[in-house]
């Protein structure tokens, strides 16, 4: 049976501005009755001040007790004659609950500025404490596991090494690869306007085998493992199993962290010759095709000018850079809660804190060995 129409008329009893209302008023009846309201509301001189006479109603949901009193000019002191009760009590909750529209408020941009600056430095500082004790977490269990050597997961670190190591050696071949062949082109263009351009293979050595190269190697694995550990952690919170762990008994740092820091902590060092290597690798390629010097004078010349140390110092920082990677990829990996949504923020999250962790240890690992004139 369909609805009937809404009506709304305006009148006046013994000088007083009257609305009467009949038909259905629910959220399916409704539309168009502002425009067809609009004329006898104009006609009504905008007093607020009304008796609507609802008597008439035969339907009436929330929408349209509101929408009567909005269209009436009606305010929370209006006097409403209902048909029965439960209309006389939607009308009273409606009028009771309406209000104002607060004006909106300008915002000064240097207090919105000063704002976020001071909410971003509290969240910062709130994380840092956070990542110091998951740190202080990971050594206890670390400790404990060297006093019960058989609390090592040996057979979980390897299948770790496998994924963060054996599978990214061709990304991290290729790349370097490429990155000596650039840093060999632009050696020979820059240094032949001097004729100086045979101290090209020292710039490929010295380069790659201080910074570039694990440099390189950290920023690959930070994308690629320290994402891959956030995520798997993250969707295990998610389905509630890290949960199930401790409810048995188990310590998660045990079983999930700990097995991935070691094999990171292993395999970086690995990964990092394994960059320098292809790097100079493609720094000789492009030697030999730019300054016609053979494989064999290139890391002759190599061997006879690039020290040991400028080696060992990449090889310093693979490790610590391999621990800081892990530890933020778990870290924001147990910070996942509620959904998918939030594995993909904290993922993000996850490569950027650890980019950038490098990076700011790259920087003091270079001060370091100025000052000790490595």
């Amino acid at each position: 049976m369909a609805e009937a129409e809404p009506s709304i008329r305006y009148t006046t009893r013994a000088g007083q501005p009257v609305v009467e209302v009949g038909g259905s008023w629910t959220v399916f009846t409704l539309r168009g009755i502002r425009q067809k309201a609009a004329k006898a509301l104009r006609a009504a001189g905008g007093q607020q001040q009304r008796l609507v006479d609802a008597k008439g109603l035969e339907r009436l949901d929330t929408s349209g007790a509101l929408e009567i009193l909005e269209v009436a000019g009606c305010g929370p002191d209006t006097r409403i004659e209902a048909r029965d009760k439960a209309h006389a009590e939607l009308f009273g909750l409606v009028q009771k609950n309406m209000c104002v529209a607060r004006p909106e408020q300008r915002v000064n941009w240097f207090a919105h500025w000063l704002e976020e600056i001071g909410r971003n430095a509290v969240n910062l500082y709130g994380q840092g404490v956070s990542l110091a004790a998951f740190f202080g977490e990971i050594l206890v269990v670390f400790v404990e596991a060297c006093l019960e050597p058989k609390r090592f997961r040996t057979g979980a670190v390897v299948r770790q090494m496998y994924e963060v190591w054996v599978r990214a050696l061709v990304i991290v071949g290729v790349l370097c690869f490429l990155i000596g062949v650039v840093i060999a082109y632009q050696g020979v263009q820059q240094l032949k306007q001097f004729g100086a351009e045979t101290f090209t293979v020292e710039a490929v050595g010295i380069g790659m085998f201080r910074e570039l190269g694990v440099l390189l190697t950290a920023i690959i694995v930070a994308g690629r493992s320290g994402s891959a550990f956030t995520a798997q952690i993250g969707t295990m919170q998610v389905n509630q199993e890290v949960d199930a762990m401790r409810t048995i008994g188990l310590n998660p740092v045990e079983w999930l962290v700990l097995p991935r820091i070691s094999a990171l902590i292993i395999s970086m060092p690995l990964l990092a010759f394994w960059g320098n290597m292809t790097g100079l690798l493609g720094g000789a390629v492009a030697c030999t095709v730019y300054l016609d010097f053979t494989f064999v004078q290139f890391f002759e010349r190599l061997r006879d000018n690039v020290g040991a140390w400028n080696f060992y110092t990449g090889m310093i920082k693979a490790p610590v850079f391999g621990a800081v990677i892990a530890v933020i990829g778990c870290f924001e990996g147990l910070q996942v809660h509620g959904s998918a949504e939030s594995v993909g923020q904290l993922t993000t999250r996850s490569v950027v804190e650890s980019i950038f962790c490098v990076i700011v240890l790259d920087a003091i690992f270079s001060i370091i060995f100025l000052l000790a004139g490595v």
